[in-house]
C-alpha cells in the first residue's frame, strides 16, 4: 500500500488542508489507524488503542467544518502518552500491578485537547513509573526505535516520539522530569517543548491509583511533541494555562511575544561539550555545523561566556533535588537501603552517582537550603538572558544506543566516543533547563553517520517559551528539520 501524502505532514498543513477540505478527517484519521495496524507490530508505539472513538471524533470534526467551524486542533490525529488519564482507557505508568486500573474521567490536558477539537486515536507507551529514556514494561511490551529497532526511541514519552516518526498522527502529548519529552525527541528526529515550570496545569496525570486532583510537583512538567517546530506552539497554546480548578480561579495566560521574529537578531550561546558529560563527536559535529549555519544566517553567536551559570554545581544540585523528589514514592527498603549508603559516602566524593545518592536521603533543612541555591541559580540565569536570547546545548551525549534493560541503573554504561560513562549522568544535560525550571525545545539537526537522528535544545528565558519557540520555526524553515525514516517508506 502506497503511503498516504499526509502520513508525515504536520499539524498546520493537516489543519490548512482540513480548511481548504483537500481531506477529511476521517480520512487523516483512517490513514494514521492505517499505519498503526501495518507498522506498529515492528515499532509498538501504540500501547492501547482507541480507534473506534478516534472515527467517531473525526466524524465530529468533518461535521464542524462542513458548518464552517474550526477550532484549533480540529480534524488533527492525537496521541496521548500512557501516563494521561483518558476515561475508559487504562492508565498503568508501566506499573503490572495497576494494569486494569481505568480512570472514569479524562485529565484536565486531554479535555483541553478535544475542547479544541484534536482526534485521539491511542496512548502511547512508557517505562515503569516513567522513569527511564528507554520505554518498555511487562504490561506493553518494548517500544522501538523507528530509526533502528534495536535501539532506544527515548524516554519515558518514547512511545510517543516513535509514534510521531513513524506517522502515526500528526501531534502527541508527554511530560518531562529528567528530559522525558526532549530525549525521546533528540532519539526519534522530532520536536518537543519542555515548558517553563507551572505553565501547563497537569490534573489526571497521576500515577495510578491515586485521585486525579491537584498535586504539587517539583521539576516535572507537561508537555507537546510534533514533527514541526510550529506544532508545539500550535499544541502548546491548548494545553496551556492554569487549572481553573485552583490558580485559574484568580489568574490568566499572557505568554510574552518571542524576543525576535529574524534569525539574525538573536543573541545566541552554543555550547557542544562539557567535562561534567562530553558528548560524541557525531553530537558535537551537528551542533558545531548548526553554529556555523546561523553565524553565517546573521545570529549572533558566542561559544563561551562568563555569565553561564556552573554547570558542574548545577548539575549536582539537581541529582539531589530531583533524587529527593522521586525517592519519596521509593517502598521503604529500598529507600532505608538508600541512605544508609549515602551516610557512607566520603565527602570528597561529589560524583553526580554520589550526587543522587545523598539526594534520596536530603533531609528537610537539607531540602529548604538547596531551593535556596536554586533561587540563586534563577537570578544568575535571569542575568545571563540579559544579554542572550537562547542557549543551544546538548541533549544527551550519544545518538539512540542499543536497548539495555539491566534493572539497576546506575550500573548500565553508555560509551562516549568509545569510554565508558554512568548511564544515570545522562541527566546533566537535560537537567541544565530542568532545575531552573526554564522552556527548552528540542530540535533535531540531522543525523549520525550510522543514520541515527541526533538534535539539540534551545533554552529560553523564564516564561518567555514563545522565544525558543520562535528560534526553532526559524531554524526548520531556515536548515530542515524531521526526515522520515526509510523503512516507513510503503
Amino acid at each position: 500500500m502506497a503511503r498516504s501524502q499526509w502520513s508525515f505532514k504536520t499539524a498546520v498543513e493537516l489543519s490548512e488542508a482540513l480548511r481548504k477540505k483537500q481531506v477529511s478527517a476521517v480520512e487523516l484519521a483512517e490513514d494514521a489507524i492505517g499505519r498503526i495496524e501495518r507498522h506498529d507490530g515492528k515499532v509498538n508505539a501504540i500501547c492501547v488503542r482507541d480507534f473506534e472513538r478516534g472515527l467517531q471524533a473525526a466524524r465530529a470534526a468533518d461535521a464542524a467544518i462542513a458548518r464552517g467551524e474550526h477550532r484549533p486542533l480540529t480534524g488533527i490525529p492525537v496521541t496521548v502518552k500512557e501516563s494521561y488519564n483518558i476515561a475508559g482507557l487504562p492508565t498503568t505508568w508501566g506499573f503490572p500491578p495497576h494494569k486494569d486500573f481505568t480512570p472514569a474521567e479524562d485529565s484536565l490536558p486531554v479535555t483541553r485537547v478535544k475542547d479544541a477539537g484534536g482526534v485521539i486515536i491511542g496512548k502511547t507507551n512508557v517505562p515503569v513509573g516513567l522513569a527511564d529514556w528507554q520505554s518498555y514494561n511487562e504490561i506493553y511490551g518494548t517500544t522501538n526505535n523507528p530509526y533502528d529497532l534495536g535501539r532506544t526511541p527515548g524516554g519515558s514519552s518514547g512511545g510517543s516520539s516513535a509514534a510521531l516518526a513513524a506517522g502515526y498522527g500528526a501531534l502527541s502529548l508527554g511530560s518531562d522530569i529528567g528530559g522525558s519529552l526532549r530525549v525521546p525527541a533528540f532519539h526519534c528526529g522530532v520536536y518537543a517543548h519542555k515548558p517553563t515550570f507551572g505553565l501547563v496545569a497537569s490534573r489526571g496525570h497521576t500515577a495510578p491509583p491515586a485521585v486525579p486532583i491537584i498535586y504539587e510537583r517539583d521539576l516535572a512538567v507537561i508537555g507537546p511533541m510534533a514533527r514541526g517546530a510550529a506544532d508545539l506552539s500550535l499544541l502548546l497554546e491548548v494545553m496551556a494555562g492554569p487549572d481553573p480548578l485552583d490558580m485559574g480561579k484568580a489568574f490568566k495566560l499572557e505568554l510574552p511575544a518571542p524576543r525576535h521574529a529574524s534569525l539574525k537578531d538573536f543573541r545566541i550561546l552554543v555550547i557542544d561539550t562539557d567535562p561534567v558529560l562530553p558528548t560524541d563527536k557525531a553530537v558535537r559535529g551537528t551542533i558545531d555545523k548548526l553554529a556555523s549555519h546561523l553565524d553565517k544566517a546573521g545570529a549572533k553567536i558566542s561559544r563561551t561566556s562568563p555569565l553561564l551559570p556552573d554547570f558542574a554545581a548545577s548539575s549536582r544540585l539537581y541529582m539531589r533535588m530531583l533524587l529527593s523528589f522521586l525517592s519519596a514514592t521509593f517502598p521503604p527498603d529500598v529507600y532505608a537501603g538508600a541512605c544508609a549508603a549515602a551516610a557512607l559516602l566520603p565527602a570528597t566524593d561529589t560524583s553526580l552517582q554520589a550526587e543522587r545518592l545523598r539526594g534520596i536521603a536530603l533531609s528537610h533543612r537539607d531540602w529548604v537550603q538547596a531551593t535556596f541555591a536554586r533561587s540563586r541559580l534563577r537570578a544568575q540565569w535571569r542575568e545571563f538572558f540579559d544579554s542572550f536570547d537562547a542557549v543551544i546545548c546538548p541533549l544527551m551525549p550519544t545518538p539512540a544506543y542499543p536497548h539495555d534493560h539491566a534493572p539497576d541503573q546506575e550500573q548500565r554504561r553508555i560509551l562516549i566516543d568509545g569510554e565508558p560513562h554512568v548511564y544515570t549522568d545522562q541527566l546533566a544535560w537535560p537537567g541544565i533547563a530542568t532545575l531552573p525550571g526554564l522552556p527548552a525545545t528540542a530540535i533535531p539537526t540531522g543525523f549520525a553517520p550510522d543514520g541515527l537522528p541526533v538534535g539539540v535544545q534551545i533554552v529560553g528565558p523564564w516564561l518567555e517559551d514563545r522565544t525558543p519557540l520562535k528560534l526553532a520555526e526559524l531554524i526548520e524553515h531556515e536548515f530542515g528539520g524531521f526526515v522520515p525514516p526509510k523503512m516507513f517508506d510503503d
